[in-house]
């Protein structure tokens, strides 16, 4: 988070450190001398997800500092109120393009583990799922796919479908905080609805959490796989 090369990724007035390929880990998420990952999250991708390439990429270091979110001098009033109010829930891969933020498929991740980095106050900006949203996106995703060939599935504005669906997941799902202390992990599914909770008026310490988020090259997996 010092490091000049990455001083482009704080955002919200300085209160988030993306850090997106900020760490230095090789593929089986080793940093420097330190051990692969491991444990009963690591265990649980391989074994239930069947999944081997956990640290396919650089983790992204994603640091939250007393005070998140501030307003960043990019975000419009609209963009920090829904950050503040709703956790700025998205689902990954989905980016805001253009002036208008339209929503294009750019990446098909196949699951978000996160490993906690420090230990930290109640209320240190925790990470948000909402309980069964994967269900609801995942249902809007193959419908807005279904006879589009996959060569083409980046030319879709998901833009207005996606809202929609996020809305059904506001009225219908559990919104649940995740605040892991060092060395705890959890997994999440691809299609789930996720945030950061806003900054806690009695927490002090900064937050960071280290994201692996592996891409999966078969789009057809991806779209329907549970």
């Amino acid at each position: 988070m010092h490091d000049p090369a990455h001083a482009d990724w704080w955002r919200c007035g300085g209160t988030w450190f993306v850090g997106v390929d900020a760490l230095p880990n090789d593929d089986q998420g080793r940093v420097g001398d330190g051990p692969a990952l491991s444990g009963a999250a690591v265990d649980f991708i391989r074994h239930s997800l069947m999944r081997s390439q956990i640290a396919s990429h650089r983790g992204q270091v994603s640091i939250c500092l007393p005070g998140y979110p501030k307003r960043g001098s990019d975000e419009t009033e609209a963009q920090h109120a829904f950050r503040a109010k709703r956790d700025s829930a998205h689902v990954d891969g989905l980016h805001g393009e253009g002036a208008q933020k339209r929503r294009y498929l750019r990446e098909l991740h196949d699951f978000i583990f996160g490993i906690a980095l420090d230990d930290v106050d109640h209320g240190a900006a925790p990470f948000v799922v909402w309980e069964g949203s994967h269900l609801i996106m995942q249902a809007m995703f193959k419908d807005a796919l279904r006879d589009v060939p996959v060569e083409k599935w980046g030319e879709v504005d998901f833009t207005d479908r996606y809202k929609a669906a996020r809305a059904r997941v506001f009225e219908s799902c559990k919104r649940v905080e995740i605040p892991a202390r060092a060395g705890e992990a959890y997994v999440t599914h691809r299609f789930a609805l996720h945030g950061v909770a806003p900054w806690g008026e009695t927490a002090l310490k900064q937050r960071a959490v280290v994201y692996f988020r592996p891409c999966n090259m078969n789009a057809a997996d991806w779209l329907a796989r549970d």
